[in-house]
């Protein structure tokens, strides 16, 4: 292939996806039926602006590596047992049941049973793309129906990997292994290399990536970082093939290696624009590669089956979710999330078409179904909103966010600063999620059992990660002053739900925090060189009430002279000036006022009202 000629295909690619996706959001469909509509118009049954998709879906399915390796991510030990009830009993309960049930439908269709046990695991898979993102567009993320849905999902996503290992096992026709010389010594090879292949990944999961990444993180470069982090999945893709097993296997093994590495939300933001392009380079070709021509044969027969298969999966759904005690309205509304075809139905009929399990013409059918369900869900669960809920038992209750860690607070910079805000917030019960650059700082914290992740905390969808859509407070108590500044503006900019409270260097550093949208600043070394300034006003002599009156007057007039100096931060001159002549109105008023303590019997005691109102004042 040319390089014109790749530009061109390019060019049509991104053109037709520029074009269908934001449409297909702003219509409600979501941006997997934006990038198949795509797809469709520019195909060979259609507009024909591409040809021969062959080439480019094998480049497009590492997308669906990529989705394997951050869905690993996620499976982290804590999130499987939290979710335990959702994942393995209503998930397995769903794929076995409604696999059962669709392959009983395929037989009573004449099938044989090999083909219909194929199809029935294929079309019991649900688009997780397009429930959770129905899910959040409807408000039913973080109640019962959310986390029914997300557990199934995240089941179906999970059994995709024994899935590609046993439906070869139905092909009609089994594929005859070349023997050994012993005639059985190259099978027992192939499996000691398969072992050491999943060995191999394991351990250097455990003991290799993290002193890897740790070494990257230290040059600071944020260009090396991402390489580093497509080379370990590229790697890992290349292993798995080497020994002829399925290359998301590995992905999907190398991302549970590292679901609990402090480098996890870094990895999560440096590959999610990849899978995202590659996934919607996927579906487009995908699209593309929809038979129009079949559509148009069989119409009434694709649209049956759809429609049946939506059916199936919506009853039987509602019925298992019943079952595990959901109230119906709930059970209704999961069935109806769940009953079209999913993303991996395309890899995984690719993939049984190729072993023989299934004929092409049986495969190009099956993509048009799951396609039309997937169009027509949209619709679907419109139509269960206005007419199918009645009187359901919504669950409006919160439940752990499974797909992402929600926090109350994010803490940008957990160094000395930090902690001391980080640890007292947490301490009142406040979920924390914490950000730090430094390895060695975050290796120190974890030793300690501290849950912290590296990462920039100014990149914004490294802050979208962390949770900053729903979160309610940011303290930015980075090193770094020109850092800390950027991270004001992208966070007033994208989140202006956040409170921001910000680290300052010095007065000038504080002055430009607030210019970019801070709402409070606080100068790093002032309440602690404040502390001991009253402490050593005691060692001097002054009661302790007398230290705490001009600690506390100090304070107020500190505060009282930094906003009468805002106007003049520019004017090196003025600003000087200003500052000389509150400096000698300070010395003047704390001479007064230990000229009064000393002459009077005002506050004897300690707890006095005068103290505790100046006190109130102060922290005012």
């Amino acid at each position: 292939m040319s390089t014109d000629t790749v530009l061109m295909q390019a060019l049509v690619y991104l053109l037709a996806s520029v074009i269908a996706v934001p449409i297909a959001k702003r219509a409600g469909l979501g941006s997997v039926l934006g990038y198949l509509i795509a797809g469709a118009a520019i195909g060979p049954f259609a507009l024909h602006l591409v040809g021969n998709q062959a080439d480019v879906m094998r480049f497009a399915e590492f997308g669906v590596v990529i989705l394997l390796f951050l869905i690993g991510l996620e499976v982290r030990p804590a999130l499987l047992w939290s979710m335990r009830a959702a994942i393995f009993g209503l998930g397995a309960a769903q794929l076995i049941g409604i696999g059962l049930c669709i392959a009983a439908a395929a037989m009573a269709l004449g099938l044989d049973w090999r083909h219909a046990a194929a199809i029935g695991a294929i079309l019991a898979m649900s688009s997780t793309a397009i429930v959770l993102q129905t899910l959040d567009e409807k408000g039913l993320r973080r109640g019962a129906v959310g986390s029914a849905a997300f557990g199934v999902l995240l089941f179906q996503d999970l059994s995709v990997i024994p899935l590609l290992v046993l439906l070869p096992m139905l092909a009609v026709v089994p594929v005859v292994a070349v023997a050994g010389a012993d005639g059985g010594l190259h099978g027992w090879w192939h499996a000691l290399a398969v072992l050491a292949a999943v060995l191999a990944i394991v351990a250097g999961g455990r003991y290799l990536i993290g002193p890897i990444f740790r070494f990257i993180a230290a040059t600071r470069l944020r260009e090396i970082y991402t390489a580093t982090a497509l080379l370990l999945v590229i790697g890992v893709t290349a292993l798995m093939q080497l020994v002829g097993m399925s290359p998301a296997l590995g992905a999907f093994l190398a991302g549970v290696m590292l679901a609990e590495n402090e480098f996890r939300r870094e990895l999560e933001a440096d590959i999610e624009p990849f899978r995202g392009l590659l996934l919607g380079l996927f579906f487009i070709t995908v699209g593309a590669s929809l038979d129009f021509g079949l559509l148009m044969r069989h119409p009434v027969l694709i649209l049956a089956l759809t429609l049946g298969l939506m059916a199936i999966k919506a009853v039987a759904m509602s019925g298992i979710a019943r079952a595990f005690r959901m109230p119906w309205g709930d059970a209704r509304t999961v069935g109806v999330a769940l009953c079209q075809g999913g993303e991996f139905a395309f890899v995984l009929v690719g993939f049984v078409v190729g072993a023989g399990v299934l004929t092409s013409e049986l495969g190009r059918m099956l993509n048009a179904v799951v396609a039309v369900s997937m169009v027509l869900t949209p619709l679907v669960f419109l139509l269960h909103e206005r007419f199918g809920q009645g009187n359901a038992e919504v669950s409006t209750a919160a439940v752990p966010d499974a797909f992402d860690e929600t926090a109350d607070v994010i803490i940008a910079g957990f160094g000395r600063f930090g902690q001391i805000a980080g640890r007292l917030i947490a301490a009142n019960g406040f979920r924390t999620s914490l950000l730090d650059v430094s390895v060695s700082q975050i290796e120190l914290l974890r030793r300690f059992g501290r849950r912290i992740h590296y990462g920039d905390a100014t990149r914004l969808d490294l802050l979208r990660a962390a949770g900053a859509e729903k979160a309610r407070l940011l303290v930015i108590a980075i090193d770094d002053r020109e850092k800390a500044l950027e991270l004001v503006e992208t966070a007033k900019q994208y989140f202006p739900q956040l409170t921001i409270l910000a680290r300052a260097w010095d007065r000038r550093h504080a002055y430009e925090l607030l210019d970019r949208g801070a709402d409070v600043v606080e100068r790093e070394t002032f309440e602690g060189g404040l502390a001991l300034g009253r402490i050593g006003l005691q060692r001097l002599g002054l009661r302790a009430n007398q230290a705490l009156r001009a600690a506390n007057l100090f304070r107020r007039q500190d505060r009282r002279l930094f906003d009468e100096l805002m106007p003049l931060r520019d004017d090196e001159d003025g600003f000087i000036l200003a500052s000389r002549q509150s400096q000698a109105t300070l010395d003047q008023l704390l001479s007064a006022e230990l000229q009064e303590s000393v002459t009077s019997d005002r506050d004897r005691g300690w707890d006095t009202s005068s103290v505790a109102e100046e006190m109130r004042d102060a922290a005012e």
